[in-house]
């Protein structure tokens, strides 16, 4: 395979992550806000005392679509796999993908009320959290039965360990800028100044749009090995042999490590836009002295990031080990405030840890990962990826939320709210990542 990328594929690539990234970002972060300040907004005490606490239907909600994504990618990628096919599931997937995405923008009270014919509070409340968490799920299936199975697959397909950490980079890049233009179109959500329907309405069409388009731009790559007639349901459960696992010992290593960094971030991040829209930036203060820390802090960040990509580019191990230690040190630091000034310096740190970690972890699987079997590890992937870290993480960090106990007072109804102490909780995991990059480390894995 040539280490060079045509122009069309450089297309697809940023053209489906981009939009992947909208659709995905749009739910980890505000469906989260969406359930928190949409469907529980302006309920009694005492329909709130009947029903779970907002911190816990959130970690719900996200283990739950957790679990579907993971059964999703291990019964879509296996059947992609034995199809030798991608186009179809990444181009059909995105468009009905958006069409579910629009949909969720008619979910409220007052239409679940009229729906189910309820006129008890307690009871629609209830049903209301359940229609977005139930719709959450099926949104998860068509996103991980496009993205996760069908389109890793195919960049995993494009590409060669040479130019893996070059189309890494360029996908967590495209990343953060979906997540930036869904930050920016969702804080009019938040503020009211769009509708929730209107924004999930928007959104979901130009990802239907991205699909679309596909069924033109996007080819089907040359995967290896052919079509066999091996037994789906033993393809289904192959990546959980002993005989791989030993066999693929790097591979699994390498998903421990991003096991364990996807736990720290999902202990936080669920709740992280309730925080930041509850907690700090109510009591945000932004005088010059903070613009001047933000600049610094946005410098630090990008002068870091390209520091540790470069040294990764001669020794892998040696940018890992301040990479995590950055992403600790900056949790420890958000852990210890509310003021604007420490936020945006704990901020830097951990923004480079997160990104330069997620760069490094996911080109690290896919260079270990068997060419002929990509489709087949695809469930494994999201097992160490997804389930785990989406089930436990949340419940660590609602954990840490409910032992602070920090509340505020809405329309009279006391309501707990995201805290420091979930930072806390997830620096302590962080550390841990370190035991599955000394082991690889020992196997000589990061030898270039």
């Amino acid at each position: 395979m040539e280490n060079k990328l045509t122009k069309r594929t450089w297309l697809n690539i940023i053209l489906f992550s981009f939009m992947g990234g909208v659709a995905w970002n749009l739910e980890n972060m505000y469906f989260n806000t969406f359930l928190y300040g949409s469907i529980y907004e302006g309920v009694s005490a005492e329909a709130l005392a009947g029903v779970m606490p907002p911190t816990t239907a959130i970690s719900l909600m996200v283990a739950l679509s957790a679990v579907t994504a993971v059964v999703t990618t291990f019964i879509m990628g296996t059947l992609s796999e034995k199809m030798k096919k991608r186009k179809v599931f990444i181009s059909v997937g995105y468009i009905i993908w958006g069409i579910i995405t629009a949909s969720f923008g008619f979910i409220s009270k007052e239409n679940v009320a009229t729906v189910f014919g309820l006129s008890d509070e307690v009871k629609i409340l209830a049903f209301s959290i359940w229609a977005v968490i139930i719709m959450d799920m099926i949104m998860t299936f068509m996103g991980s039965t496009s993205n996760d199975s069908a389109f890793n697959a195919w960049v995993t397909d494009v590409t060669n360990p040479t130019i893996r950490p070059k189309v890494e980079t360029a996908l967590l890049f495209v990343g953060l800028v979906a997540m930036v233009a869904v930050m920016g179109v969702g804080s009019l959500a938040q503020g009211g100044v769009v509708s929730y329907k209107n924004f999930f309405l928007g959104l979901g069409i130009v990802v239907a749009i991205c699909g679309v388009v596909g069924l033109f731009t996007l080819e089907e790559p040359k995967i290896k090995g052919e079509k066999t007639n091996s037994n789906y349901w033993s393809d289904l459960f192959y990546g959980f042999r002993p005989s791989v696992v030993k066999e693929n010992s790097k591979l699994y290593l390498a998903l421990a490590a991003v096991c364990l960094y996807s736990i720290s971030v999902q202990v936080f991040f669920p709740y992280l836009f309730v925080y930041l829209e509850k907690v700090i930036l109510p009591g945000a203060v932004f005088d010059t002295k903070t613009i001047i820390v933000a600049v610094l802090a946005v410098a630090a960040l990008i002068a870091g990031i390209v520091a540790i990509l470069k040294v990764a580019n001669n020794n892998k191990l040696k940018a890992f080990i301040p990479t995590i230690l950055l992403f600790i040190i900056g949790l420890f630091i958000l852990s210890t405030s509310t003021n604007m000034i420490v936020v945006l310096i704990g901020i830097a740190p951990t923004l480079i840890g997160y990104v330069v970690l997620q760069i490094q972890l996911s080109a690290a699987v896919r260079d270990f990962i068997p060419e002929d079997k990509v489709g087949l590890f695809q469930g494994i992937r999201m097992i160490f990826a997804v389930l785990i870290p989406m089930v436990v993480g949340p419940m660590i960090g609602d954990i840490a939320c409910q032992i602070s106990n920090l509340t505020i007072v809405e329309y009279g109804v006391e309501k707990l709210v995201p805290s420091t102490s979930m930072f806390l909780f997830a620096a302590i995991v962080a550390v841990f990542v370190f035991v599955p990059i000394i082991l690889l480390s020992k196997k000589n894995a990061f030898k270039k």
